[in-house]
């Protein structure tokens, strides 16, 4: 596989054919497509305000609470190189719809779960779903929309969906929680799997590389044992420190990424072609996913305790505040994507950055007693810029991936942003940890037993719980205290967040400079072996089949608030 530049031909040459527009079909199919990114991004959060009500009914020791809510992100981060290998190989229509039925009957097990390990079984299987639909999805948008134009539009509304779906899963799961028991976050799922079976057959088109060759069993192996080790071990060391165990952990996690890399580049019929990253349009797309998921999560950690501890919201209003972010940006995904037609997207992801930096600047004037107003308006500000570079990354990503190619493509942009997520968590999230102790060093009255200093000096809601028990002005004094502290934290984190934008501006326009406007002529387009042998291109058919939804009828991944 290997890539060469498309350039505008001379006028001796003749010019090359229109790429098909999509018609009212293919849109219809990016709407069945966009129920599973909303719903898979989704169940990441959606278990937040459902822990109580689960813990009263199945009792899970603290390790299984844990697991409850991890599990399904790490298989899910484990699986997607995997799965998006198998979708090149067995077509990427049956493996999607293969992934929602698993996923739909994961929800029904895990909503009528009986005890901690069949809900942490449950959260797994729908991790396994997980990872077959996400890559599934933004490798079928390549194969629907060969206008690149129109492509950069789908993916731009791709992209809002994923992130839209993880602001919307608290305030769903709030809402059912307050009519419902426990089980209903996951009942939700359901019929809109059954919408997508129904659908998906009757819509989508089949495309598989009919070239792949067998399937990379032990690059599998390699792949699982390279993401969930390093995954886990970031998380770890965010949630508590560096320590021995998390840090062996992640040291496994990367010595098996190297022996992946290696088996790639060795192996007859690898799972990836390394030949992908060789395009710095491909390699900085990933990176820029990193760097904007990075700043996304890694300051959520943050504002969901903002708004609850420091400003005394109950979950319920701290998730529907935090949805109105998201629902002011809910448009610059789309707004990017016309940009970019008019001038280089180097430009324009380098303002989305500079857009997210101010956003971060902004919010490190925070005050405890700052108006709601002040963070609502700088988190859409930050959310906006984030957003412009997250939906052209993968627009462009996916557009220079080769068709038989682009379930490989999708699960390494996805890959990228799991891991952007767990190293925002680990790295802002220890920054502000850091200066909430040492602020709160110095603000622990004398005589406070050993144990309660520690437990106030670690996290806010232990230095609330704390206050609670002191009498009097003691407790407000000390709470006080706390909330300045962590709003200090706050602020050195998002300062952090801004310098990597800043740097991360820079870095898009000298690396994507001059591949130019997306769908413009002139731009860097990837060619397989295959298809330059003649290999059908993606809506042709694989073996001489036509491919369901494509044909000359012409018939027809959110703004992330904090």
């Amino acid at each position: 596989m290997s890539f060469t530049s498309y350039t505008s031909p001379s006028p001796s040459q003749p010019s090359p054919p229109s790429p098909p527009s999509a018609g009212r079909r293919e849109w219809t199919a990016l709407a069945v497509l966009l129920l599973p990114c909303l719903l898979v991004s989704m169940d990441v959060s959606v278990l937040y305000f459902a822990v109580p009500f689960l813990t009263a009914e199945l009792e899970p020791s603290s390790v299984q609470q844990l697991w409850i809510l991890d599990v399904y992100g790490f298989v899910l981060a484990g699986l997607l190189i995997t799965m998006g290998a198998l979708g090149d190989r067995i077509g990427r229509r049956k493996l999607l719809l293969s992934g929602a039925l698993l996923f739909g009957l994961a929800s029904g097990v895990a909503a009528y779960g009986q005890s901690a390990e069949m809900l942490i079984a449950a959260r797994a299987l729908l991790g396994i779903g997980g990872a077959t639909l996400m890559p599934s999805t933004l490798a079928l948008i390549r194969n629907l929309f060969h206008d690149a134009k129109q492509r950069g539009r789908a993916v731009a509304l791709w992209s809002s969906a994923v992130m839209g779906g993880i602001a919307v899963g608290p305030v769903l799961s709030g809402a059912l929680l307050e009519h419902f028991w426990w089980g209903s976050v996951f009942l939700i799922n359901a019929p809109a799997m059954v919408l997508l079976l129904v659908c998906g057959p009757l819509l989508l088109p089949e495309f598989k590389n009919p070239a792949a060759g067998r399937f990379d069993l032990p690059g599998a192996l390699l792949s699982l044992l390279a993401m969930l080790p390093t995954v886990y071990g970031v998380k770890e060391i965010a949630r508590d420190g560096l320590a021995l165990r998390p840090v062996l952990v992640l040291a496994a996690g990367l010595l098996a990424a190297a022996a992946f890399v290696y088996r790639q580049r060795t192996a007859r019929h690898p799972m990836l072609d390394l030949e992908l990253f060789r395009h710095r349009g491909f390699s900085v797309s990933v990176l820029m996913n990193l760097l904007a998921t990075f700043a996304v999560v890694g300051c959520a950690v943050f504002f969901t305790q903002y708004l609850q501890t420091v400003r005394g919201m109950s979950p319920m209003e701290a998730a529907l505040w935090n949805l109105l972010p998201t629902l002011a940006v809910g448009g610059m995904a789309p707004t990017s994507a016309v940009l970019a037609q008019r001038m280089d997207r180097a430009y324009v992801i380098a303002l989305g950055f500079v857009i997210a930096a101010g956003g971060f600047v902004w919010l490190s004037w925070l005050e405890p007693g700052s108006a709601l107003w002040f963070v609502l308006v700088a988190s859409s500000v930050y959310a906006s810029g984030l957003v412009m570079v997250m939906s052209l990354g993968n627009e462009l990503a996916i557009g220079l991936a080769p068709p038989e190619r682009a379930g490989s493509a999708s699960a390494l942009l996805e890959s990228g942003t799991e891991l952007g997520g767990a190293l925002g968590m680990a790295i802002l999230g220890s920054i502000g940890s850091a200066v909430y102790r040492a602020d709160m060093t110095d603000a622990l009255p004398a005589g406070l037993p050993a144990a309660v200093a520690d437990a106030a000096r670690e996290t806010l809601a232990g230095a609330a719980a704390v206050a609670a028990e002191l009498p009097g002005r003691a407790g407000e004094a000390l709470l006080t205290e706390a909330r300045s502290a962590f709003t200090d934290g706050l602020q050195s984190a998002v300062l952090v967040a801004a310098g990597v934008m800043a740097c991360a501006a820079v870095l898009a326009v000298r690396l994507l400079r001059g591949l130019g406007r997306a769908g413009a002529e002139g731009e860097a387009v990837a060619v397989g072996a295959a298809g330059a042998a003649g290999a059908p291109e993606a809506g042709a058919g694989v073996a001489g089949v036509p491919v369901a939804g494509q044909g000359a009828a012409g018939v027809p991944r959110a703004g992330a608030g904090c």
